[in-house]
């Protein structure tokens, strides 16, 4: 019955993603937790998920061009260490008795909470920063520091709720790089995903927190929904579904955030 609940819970996810281009471990964990898997194992085996169902976009993505390798390369010289070192803390730092749950679902619901808003304002943050205004900002003259700080923190946070390497980060690529071209900003957000989530979920397996029956009965759900969604998508108007999708994740982020007991 697990396996079967596992299947139904990727395909459930991966059709999401495949309509609204959101979702992923926004979704996945919240859903995974609510059934009763424990934190550190939902946290953990999505993590390696997500790594495993974007190394295919990535790759297209590098194909088609649409992928800033340096923009990559400055997230990721800040993510990767933050997530190995918040993998260390977690595996050295935190006393065997003390049970770290309780953080990962807190941190969990913030992260949700800030993905719904960015889902909610997509549109404004865009016209917004789109203007010549913006580039005379600061953040715009000191976007290589931002950038590589604001990885930092997506490495910590990232490794922590296995939430924040898609939206979120794209919502930073757009606020930072207002003329990248919207297919460049996804690119670039998928092909800085695979790593750190990759990295972020071996961190995990080393702290025992990965359940494969579970990883394999996710992908075998989500590789063909993800596509029936993308078809899907043609017909069913992104401006009904992500203000739908984002109450969800606004609603599990409060759960999560404010209104889960500690353990």
């Amino acid at each position: 019955m697990d396996l079967v609940f596992y299947i139904f819970a990727g395909a459930a996810v991966g059709l999401a993603v495949g309509l609204t281009g959101v979702g992923g471990g926004s979704l996945m964990t919240p859903l995974l937790i609510l059934w009763g898997i424990p934190e550190k194992i939902a946290i953990g085996t999505d993590l390696l998920y997500a790594a495993a169902t974007k190394t295919g976009a990535m790759h297209a993505h590098q194909k088609q061009g649409t992928v800033r390798w340096k923009l990559v390369f400055t997230l990721a010289a800040g993510s990767i260490p933050a997530s190995l070192l918040t993998t260390v803390a977690l595996r050295f730092a935190i006393p065997k008795d003390l049970d770290y749950a309780p953080l990962l679902t807190h941190t969990l619901g913030f992260m949700l909470i800030l993905t719904s808003l960015v889902v909610f304002f997509k549109k404004q943050i865009q016209k917004g920063f789109a203007s010549k205004n913006a580039e005379q900002g600061w953040f715009y003259r000191n976007a290589t520091a931002v950038t590589f700080s604001a990885g930092i923190v997506l490495g910590v946070f990232v490794t922590l709720s296995s939430v924040g390497a898609g939206a979120f980060c794209a919502a930073l690529l757009l606020l930072l790089y207002p003329r990248l071209p919207a297919l460049q900003v996804v690119g670039t957000d998928i092909s800085h995903a695979v790593p750190l989530t990759l990295i972020a979920g071996l961190g995990h397996l080393w702290n025992n927190n990965v359940d494969f029956q579970l990883l394999f009965g996710l992908l075998l759900g989500s590789l063909p929904a993800v596509h029936l969604g993308a078809k899907l998508a043609v017909r069913v108007p992104n401006s009904i579904l992500q203000p739908i999708l984002a109450c969800i994740l606004m609603m599990i982020g409060i759960k999560f955030a404010f209104l889960a007991p500690a353990h």
